[in-house]
């Protein structure tokens, strides 16, 4: 959903361009605040804003983005803040967030359940000490190789129809900086 203070035309106009259906025009920092407090009591909630009116709702969302670098207060307020004003980068960085977490449960729950198994295999006198030792060494290396692809960028990092060929040509020019 889109919640803005600004006029309905260009509250509209935005939502449109994102695909979002339901609109929130003409909002006062109190009735954003009491959206967010609401919506945040059924789902994890992102709220992001640019101004000093956001920041009481950003503060009430499970995680506030502050979106440029025009308030101090705001930028306090939010859990991350992004130095560029284009919705593209919230995309992108939602998109990184979850490839990340998907990476960092799959080292963990993957090596823990190698482990168990080692372990397992060793209780039942399948797998000597030595033998176990290198094998978890093995395994913390299996873990540790998957969790670099993180460093890898992928083809790409948004969602956004007008922006996903310029993220992509933007991160492969991050890369080569």
């Amino acid at each position: 959903m889109v919640v803005s203070g600004d006029h309905l035309p260009e509250v509209a106009y935005l939502a449109e361009e994102l695909g979002i259906s339901e609109v929130h025009a003409g909002k006062s920092p109190e009735e954003k605040l009491e959206i967010v407090r609401r919506e945040t009591q059924h789902a994890p909630t992102v709220y992001v804003g640019d101004g000093i009116n956001d920041a009481p709702a950003m503060l009430a969302a499970t995680v506030g983005l502050a979106m440029g670098q025009r308030s101090e207060v705001t930028a306090e307020a939010a859990g991350a803040v992004l130095l560029d004003n284009m919705l593209g980068r919230v995309d992108e960085l939602l998109h990184i967030g979850l490839r990340m977490r998907r990476i960092a449960l799959q080292s963990a729950v993957g090596g823990m359940a190698l482990s168990l198994g080692g372990m397992v295999l060793a209780a039942l006198g399948y797998l000597p000490p030595v033998s176990g030792a290198i094998a978890q060494e093995a395994i913390d290396l299996l873990a540790v190789i998957n969790a670099l692809r993180a460093a890898r960028v992928p083809g790409q990092l948004s969602d956004y129809r007008h922006h996903a060929r310029e993220n992509r040509r933007g991160a492969a020019g991050r890369l080569s900086k």
